[in-house]
């Protein structure tokens, strides 16, 4: 039960892992339409982007800590899916075949890398 236990844990936190990192991405994104300065737009998403960055840098800490180097990152290749969905839902940006091939394939060999 605690094994079960502690793969859900494992879990969550790798899935947060990869979202923080794509919407440290997106927050670094925004922060580019702003002039550099002392400004709200310019100083919200440099510091949301920054802090996005290092929770998922934490995250990947503690999962270091218990799962294989040789496993853990190739699998935050996951964090492009949350990119393409972030990309198409918050930037209107456009969803091509090539990028849902590349994201199946991803798919594909994180499958292959999971036990």
């Amino acid at each position: 039960m605690r094994i079960i236990k502690q793969d859900i844990i494992l879990g969550v936190l790798f899935i947060l892992m990869t979202l923080f990192g794509a919407l440290g991405g997106y927050a670094f994104k925004r922060l580019s339409t702003y002039k550099p300065g002392i400004n709200k737009g310019f100083l919200f998403f440099f510091l949301s982007g920054g802090m996005l960055y290092f929770l998922g840098a934490i995250s990947n800490i503690i999962l270091l800590r218990y799962l294989p180097y040789t496993i853990l990152y190739p699998l935050s290749s996951v964090t492009y899916i949350w990119t393409i969905l972030i990309s198409y839902f918050l930037l209107s940006e456009k969803v091509t075949r090539k990028k849902i091939v590349g994201i199946t394939l991803i798919i594909v060999g994180a499958a292959f890398l999971i036990k």
